[in-house]
């Protein structure tokens, strides 16, 4: 899929999140904490990621554009989130106990670990897995790590170790 064009109207809207979020949590914090770089390359089904060592955020042009206003208000803070915890406790649990505090109390966000968006346009090749109780599709990164030995992956609901097809 072509990578789509994010109107200007929309990068405005992102950069008022992200701005609006980041003055609340140097007021909360008592910082004053710089303003990450922002950029529209992220791909797969990630909606975003925030690079540490280049103190920046990467939103999914793709899944912006079609989750708009939502994918604003939830993906831009979360992402933020990562950053202000690196920076005022060092490297911890992605989504830990601080994150956690820093996405409800400081940021005044629910501290949701994965977005809920339909993935149909952006979603690659997958592969077919089993547990117990349902079928997973691990992605190509994923079932790759499993045939080299590198990785087993366990259902979220049932605990038990996927199973290839």
């Amino acid at each position: 899929m072509k990578t789509p064009r994010i109107p200007i109207a929309t990068q405005q809207a992102v950069m008022r999140r992200l701005r609006d979020k980041l003055a609340q949590a140097n007021l909360k914090l008592g910082r004053n904490y710089p303003e990450p770089a922002l950029v529209y390359h992220q791909r797969g089904t990630s909606a975003g990621t925030a690079w540490l060592d280049t103190y920046e955020i990467r939103l999914n042009p793709v899944l912006l554009m079609e989750n708009g206003q939502e994918f604003i208000d939830d993906v831009v803070p979360h992402e933020l989130a990562h950053l202000l915890v690196w920076k005022t406790f060092g490297r911890v649990a992605p989504h830990g106990k601080e994150w956690k505090w820093m996405m409800e109390d400081v940021l005044s966000v629910p501290a949701r670990r994965t977005h809920r968006f339909e993935l149909g346009s952006v979603r690659t090749n997958t592969f077919p897995y089993r547990c117990k109780c349902q079928q997973h599709q691990l992605t190509v990164r994923r079932h790759n790590r499993v045939v080299r030995g590198e990785a087993v992956y366990r259902c979220r609901q049932c605990g038990e170790p996927l199973m290839s097809e």
